[in-house]
């Protein structure tokens, strides 16, 4: 185990390799986002309406 000033030492060397991402970045990422979590809404929304269109038609036929 390394003596703790290494260790803040290290630390400190490992926190100065971050990159911040540019607002742009983070704006494109989050419409992105958005976009992304709306088209899979959509899709499973029209999924459920098939099936549940699929399965009312079925259990008509035998009700």
């Amino acid at each position: 185990m390394a003596n703790p000033i290494q260790f803040i030492q290290q630390t400190r060397a490992e926190i100065g390799k971050i990159v911040w991402p540019t607002r742009r970045e983070v704006m494109l990422t989050t419409v992105t986002v958005f976009i992304m979590a709306a088209l899979t809404a959509a899709f499973f929304a029209l999924v459920d309406i098939l099936i549940r269109g699929g399965l009312q038609g079925l259990l008509s036929m035998f009700g």
